[in-house]
């Protein structure tokens, strides 16, 4: 931590009004740096890229999620040290440099359990020593935590985690609009933006209007940062783009595509906001109302037989009832299209969170890339940030579901999203665990799903256990609190169940087609199936009808089962529908019936 870092975190009552320079020239060398935004919403692109043109170095990147802001400082060489829960580009796959950077260690990662860094930055935000947090408990993340320890709870006795204060020197954050006064306004989702914002000694804000004062009362389901927690901010329309920034513009997802194809360009000349601006059609895309989108006839598909991703979606819906509360967190196009056909056919009254919770209670829109962000941020109830969907939510054990992809799984079900070993040695960097090193045990049912089931994705062990169902029996869960449900592992072979006497993963159901010795062969340990083991139910014509049409009808489910190579072919076919989609969709919104 810096000198600076100690300096009291009181902010005048004003902030500064600035240039997005100006903003940048704030960032000193060796900053602790937090970034605001969630994915590929509200990133603050325009001043990153002023930041990693300004010559700063020795950043230490403090942030949830690594992602595109990390990638565009690490283009830079401006980052000395990483800490955060996950990096990925969505639908685009692994970081490039955060991989590279992570695998040679040319910059130290350390990987934060999501409530860790909740409780270091509440620790920082309330001015107190530590933190108590929920031991995460089966995983090797508590080692992991920077200055994280267990012990006996004061009061009850019992093992708690304890974690100091996460202290950041500069905060930055894209947000729609700032009144003449400094007070800023966030739209929808907020992710761990107040966390951080009062986490750190300053706080430099990007947005896209500044109003009157006295004009954002007018809105509502907002949230506001008072001018005395903000240090200056810039007038940048378009700061976030291509992220998306609710309600000017959706995400470009075509741009985006084209920059993670481009090496020979910089990324940060790559992200440059075109010279007129934020393309029209994404600010036409932003006003689509979820009546218009649910209206319109889908894309026509013409497979006539289910396929395998269309099987597992089908089965893990099945799993969901009217009393499910599911939250899809990061990057999981198969969850959210399990809970919304659930949700369309035979669980009409089960809640569905979105982005990590940010998203509460939306209803079933068409998965068409473009809109989802905008569909879901009209449909739900209420919008929430990180943290406090953790304390309200996750920790009160009130979430049902949330269907989480693994990279490795083994026979106990300890999942491995951190880093696998290369035959010849070396590391392979995977994203990180995000948050499931915490709610793996506060969900009542802890289900994962590996698309390629192989002898590399089902090991005997795995070499770092970045989640697990550490509490496992009605015994284990109930004293903290927690409901027990299944445990279930899906994969393009078979069904696993953890096994509440054996802990470990038992054969309950097997895919439609595919033998007991299929699934031995494919699995590298030894593999043991129920007596009454049985072979998986095709869906219905009427269940495929409602996923191709209704809910899924670019087939985003797919990005899940194909490698790497296939991958860019298949994001090609995607985008190209959804821009006919969304064409059509803005064309039926403008139509003088729709009017």
């Amino acid at each position: 931590m810096t000198d600076r870092a100690a300096m009291s975190l009181v902010k005048p009552n004003r902030p500064r009004f600035t240039d997005v320079e100006g903003l940048a020239a704030m960032v000193g060398h060796g900053d602790s740096l937090g970034v605001g935004g969630h994915h590929f919403a509200r990133l603050p692109i325009a001043l990153l890229r002023a930041i990693a043109g300004s010559g700063v170095k020795d950043l230490r990147y403090v942030c949830w999620a690594g992602g595109l802001p990390l990638e565009l400082l690490l283009e830079a060489d401006a980052v000395a040290e990483i800490d955060l829960c996950f990096s990925s580009l969505d639908i685009f796959g692994l970081p490039p440099r955060f991989r590279a950077a992570a695998e040679t260690n040319a910059v130290p990662v350390r990987d934060w359990t999501a409530l860790a860094m909740i409780q270091a930055l509440r620790a920082a935000q309330q001015n107190l020593p530590s933190m108590p947090f929920q031991l995460p408990a089966g995983s090797d993340m508590l080692a992991c935590v920077p200055g994280a320890n267990a012990r006996p709870d004061p009061i009850a006795g019992t093992d708690t985690g304890f974690i100091p204060p996460l202290r950041l020197d500069t905060f930055v954050v894209h947000a729609q609009r700032a009144d003449e006064s400094g007070n800023v306004q966030i739209i929808g989702p907020r992710a761990l933006d107040f966390a951080m914002a009062g986490a750190a000694r300053q706080v430099l804000v990007t947005v896209e209007e500044i109003v009157p004062v006295g004009a954002l009362r007018r809105d509502g389901r907002q949230s506001i940062l008072t001018r005395n927690q903000v240090s200056a901010i810039a007038l940048v329309p378009g700061g976030a783009y291509p992220a998306s920034c609710l309600p000017f513009h959706v995400t470009d997802y075509r741009r985006l595509s084209e920059v993670f194809a481009t090496r020979d360009t910089p990324l940060a000349d790559n992200l440059r906001l075109p010279s007129d601006g934020v393309p029209e059609l994404l600010q036409k895309a932003a006003k689509v109302r979820a009546e218009t989108v649910i209206a319109m006839p889908a894309l026509m598909r013409s497979e006539k037989n289910a396929s395998v991703d269309e099987i597992i979606a089908a089965r893990i819906a099945a799993e969901l009832d009217n009393e499910s509360f599911a939250s899809a967190g990061a990057v999981s196009p198969l969850a959210n299209v399990a809970y919304r056909l659930a949700k369309a056919t035979h669980a009409p009254d089960m809640i569905i969170a979105t982005m990590s919770c940010g998203h509460l209670d939306i209803a079933p829109s068409p998965m068409i890339l473009s809109l989802i962000e905008s569909l879901d941020c009209e449909t739900a109830v209420a919008h929430a940030g990180g943290d406090d969907t953790y304390s309200t939510y996750y920790q009160a054990g009130a979430v049902t579901h949330e269907i989480v992809g693994a990279a490795q799984v083994d026979r106990r079900g300890r999942v491995n999203t951190i880093a696998l070993r290369k035959p010849g040695g070396g590391l392979i960097r995977l994203p990180g665990q995000g948050g499931m090193a915490d709610v793996a045990n506060m969900h009542r049912d802890y289900l994962l799903y590996i698309p390629r089931h192989s002898v590399q994705s089902l090991v005997d062990e795995v070499e770092i256990a970045s989640s697990a169902r550490g509490l496992l029996t009605p015994a284990e869960r109930e004293p903290m609190g927690y409901r027990t449900g299944k445990a279930l592992v899906f994969t393009d072979l078979c069904v696993f169940q953890l096994d509440q006497t054996s802990g470990e993963l038992t054969v309950i159901e097997t895919m439609p087609g595919v033998t007991h010795q299929q699934i031995r062969d494919a699995t590298g340990f030894t593999v043991t199936f129920e007596a009454e083991c049985r072979e998986m139910a095709l869906p219905s014509e009427e269940t495929l009808a409602v996923l191709r049409s209704r809910i899924d009808p670019l087939g985003l489910r797919r990005l899940e089962f194909v490698s790497a190579k296939e991958r860019g072919a298949l994001i090609a076919e995607i985008l190209a529908a959804d821009r006919i989609m969304v064409e059509r969709c803005i064309a039926a919104q403008n139509s003088p019936i729709a009017s």
